[in-house]
């Protein structure tokens, strides 16, 4: 069981943080939304403290007064059970509450938990705490990501911050790791936090098969294109191709090009791409028809687990050619909690991994990250399999 002054540290550590990614910010960059998927960064500092007054101090602490009776339908996510909520593409329309009236918010919610130690003391409720800790610390990421999509849209591609590009580090990996035929264990092993997508832990056969060490990168990725990848529609999954027409796509997300070169939007600024860094915010139809450009495929989740111990991961998250779907002995919990993850397990693909955006110690090498095949906000990349 976790220690309860432990979890209050955490606590803190995670609520500290997330206003710290903020810092570099100006008023103005907290509330636009460039997109239904992009939420604004006062959303996601709202959303992830009404998390905590939601499913923790409302429920567990009788005395517990509500900071502003509004904020539910404001701040709420995708909760049917809790109620109504504001249209996902209107969160970029709250020019209220202030950004000032949210950092209150903050602190009075984290006062609150801080000031009732059987919350971290009694174990159901701990739970819901290191539950709430983890979900601050997906939107930590997202609140990244989403940034740099908005930011992006900006012509004068502002910067962020100084050395916080996370798409220039260089892939250092090489060669094939070879995995033979057997069975696997795959899935979340006990103790510790995991969210119920990772259970229950289960046996897979798996074939034999070789994985990449390495990440695709941007080098490789120019020549897929510089060989027709974006007209070619023999490498691309007949949905990926109506995709690429549709939206007239030629190069991955922030790619600019500028005469003979290609530059790309960074969170701190607009450099040239650097081609020996891995391949990021590519979504699933650009990923598989890279593979089949390169005469391999994507590995499905349960061959990257499997691999995984042996890997260097953790720059980029990696598409895997596994639908999202529920594990053998997969149970959902009543009520709102329960709508965390499983109603989700439909049209998405799973990722694997984590990326340089990630919150330190988040993820693990069983935790399943999911998206729809089209996004590629996300820091995503591509390891190949045969």
């Amino acid at each position: 069981m976790t220690d309860h002054k432990d979890l209050a540290t955490r606590f803190e550590a995670v609520r500290t943080y997330s206003e710290k990614l903020c810092k570099p910010l100006e008023i103005e960059d907290y509330t636009p939304q460039s997109a239904v998927f992009a939420s604004p960064p006062k959303w996601h500092l709202a959303h992830t403290t009404w998390f905590y007054e939601e499913f923790i101090l409302k429920p567990h602490c009788p005395d517990y007064k509500l900071f502003d009776d509004q904020f539910s339908f404001l701040f709420n996510s995708y909760y049917n059970a809790i109620g109504d909520r504001i249209s996902r593409q209107s969160r970029g329309l709250l020019s209220r509450p202030s950004v000032e009236k949210v950092y209150e918010y903050r602190q009075y919610v984290t006062d609150k938990v801080l000031e009732s130690p059987q919350l971290f003391e009694d174990p159901d409720k701990a739970s819901l705490i290191e539950l709430g800790i983890n979900h601050e610390e997906q939107h930590q990421e997202l609140l990244i990501t989403d940034l740099k999509y908005t930011l992006s849209k900006n012509p004068l591609y502002p910067v962020y911050k100084d050395n916080f590009s996370l798409v220039e580090q260089p892939e250092t990996a090489d060669g094939w790791l070879t995995m033979q035929e057997g069975l696997y264990k795959i899935g979340f092993e006990k103790p510790g936090f995991c969210y119920d997508n990772e259970l229950d832990r289960h046996q897979v056969y798996l074939q034999d098969y070789l994985i990449s060490k390495k990440l695709v990168t941007v080098r490789e990725y120019l020549e897929f294109m510089e060989d027709g990848g974006y007209s070619r529609f023999d490498l691309w999954l007949d949905e990926g191709w109506a995709w690429v027409q549709q939206n007239n796509v030629n190069a991955p997300l922030y790619w600019y090009r500028k005469g003979e070169n290609w530059l790309n939007y960074t969170l701190s600024g607009l450099v040239p791409v650097v081609e020996s860094a891995p391949m990021a915010h590519v979504n699933f139809y650009e990923a598989s028809a890279y593979a089949t450009w390169a005469g391999k495929r994507l590995p499905t989740e349960f061959e990257w687990e499997a691999a995984a111990g042996k890997l260097q991961w953790g720059t980029r998250w990696e598409w895997t050619n596994s639908a999202y779907l529920p594990y053998p002995g997969f149970q959902q919990a009543d009520g709102a909690i329960g709508e965390y993850n499983g109603k989700f397990m439909i049209n998405q693909m799973v990722l694997r991994g984590a990326s340089l955006a990630t919150s330190e110690g988040h993820s693990r090498v069983s935790y399943r990250n999911f998206f729809q095949p089209e996004h590629r906000w996300q820091l995503t990349g591509i390891r190949l399999a045969q």
